[in-house]
């Protein structure tokens, strides 16, 4: 299992906010929950719990 770096985390925000800019057409709902945490993750807060 590989490490998950703060770099890749940034990579896949980027990746999630091109594609949602790019195609506003689909239903983003569950990629903006992963930006939301994503953002979190990337500002030293830790992730809202899923319960």
């Amino acid at each position: 299992m590989e490490q998950v770096t703060e770099q890749d985390r940034r990579n896949e925000l980027h990746s999630l906010l091109e594609n949602m800019k790019q195609h506003p057409e689909r239903d983003w709902t569950e990629a903006r929950k992963r930006v939301a945490v994503l953002r979190q993750v990337l500002e030293g807060g830790e992730p809202a719990s899923n319960s």
